[in-house]
């Protein structure tokens, strides 16, 4: 898995380039954006917050610079069922988990020490290359 890369989480502090992708402004808004609340937002959320900081950006701007993001692996798209995609910067290997009562997705790491290979029968020999897994639930705040 790609290692992560730790970046100052302000736009204007992110390099020009990253992961062989060219970071134009609209690159750094957007990529900044996801890494300033870290809340899985959609491309919605992410356009009306890129927005504030880039008054002209385009809601097919936004959709490209997300795409363009994704592809480099320098974000990664988080579905549920049919909801809209959301976008997460963590690249460290975690797991998602909504809480269906508020709709919140929450980064789930592994205890240390845990292996996929621990958690799943997987055939003898197999290489895995990505891993994405999404959990529901309701957070024991949801519960009461």
């Amino acid at each position: 898995m790609q290692q992560p890369i730790d970046l100052p989480s302000h736009s204007d502090e992110i390099p020009s380039e990253l992961g062989g992708l060219r970071l134009t402004k609209q690159r750094k808004v957007v990529y900044g954006v996801l890494l300033d609340l870290r809340d899985h937002p959609t491309a919605q959320d992410v356009f009306l917050r890129a927005k504030e900081r880039m008054p002209s950006i385009s809601l097919a701007t936004v959709y490209n610079c997300l795409e363009a993001l994704v592809v480099h692996k320098l974000v990664k798209q988080v579905n549920f069922d049919r909801s809209p995609s959301r976008y997460c910067p963590n690249l460290e290997e975690h797991v998602h988990f909504q809480d269906e009562a508020t709709g919140e997705i929450h980064d789930v790491i592994f205890k240390k020490g845990v292996k996929l290979e621990d958690l799943l029968d997987l055939p003898q020999g197999v290489e895995v290359r990505e891993l994405e897994l999404t959990l529901k639930g309701l957070m024991p705040s949801s519960n009461q």
